[in-house]
């Protein structure tokens, strides 16, 4: 589990296609602190460290992660917004964050709101779950939602999340993972059991 409040950006060093998994090798500043089988978030999917040296380490992203995120989109000197999974007895600084990543959408607009920027997030669902002043996690961040209609919504980035994560270097059309808050999951799943 996370909490999406990212730790580090990892810089992607090598993408090795194997069958129809990629091995990903990344360099943070935390890659020293990881070890093998622990859970890291990468751009808010839920990744098994496979190897590590110094402050590299590696992952294996399956067919269908790859189809289904942003991960996809990746190349050699990119960056990835990186979190460890929640510590039992840390704080819970942003909402529960499970790393698996619901959809990707398209970035509509970026704009400058005079000390932070405002992101217009296009996407496709005609099942939207998302409320107004919700929990929403784009690329693995935990954000605040606002204006929510069916095929869009918006975010304020405060400068600290713009700067030190990969929301800083996107660009308007850029395609973003997006995983729903798991409690309006759970409820969707319960109402609609009722109704059929």
């Amino acid at each position: 589990m996370f909490t999406g409040i990212i730790e580090a950006q990892g810089k992607v060093l090598e993408i090795v296609r194997k069958n129809k998994n990629y091995n990903f090798c990344i360099s943070s500043l935390i890659g020293r602190e990881l070890k093998v089988d622990q859970s890291v978030a990468h751009n808010g999917v839920c990744l098994t460290v496979t190897a590590t040296d110094g402050d590299r380490h590696w992952v294996t992203v399956v067919d269908e992660s790859m189809q289904k995120t942003n991960l996809e989109t990746l190349d050699v000197g990119d960056s990835v917004n990186l979190e460890r999974c929640m510590v039992a007895n840390g704080r819970f600084d942003g909402h529960v964050v499970q790393g698996h990543v619901d959809k990707t959408a398209r970035i509509l607009s970026i704009q400058d709101a005079q000390g932070s920027w405002l992101f217009t997030i296009k996407f496709d669902d005609p099942n939207n779950i998302m409320v107004e002043k919700g929990s929403v996690t784009i690329n693995g961040i935990s954000l605040t939602c606002f204006n929510v209609s069916e095929a869009q919504f918006q975010v304020v980035v405060i400068p600290y999340t713009y700067e030190n994560t990969n929301l800083g270097v996107l660009k308007e059309g850029n395609k973003v993972n997006i995983e729903f808050d798991i409690i309006g999951k759970y409820i969707k799943k319960i109402l609609t059991k009722r109704v059929t």
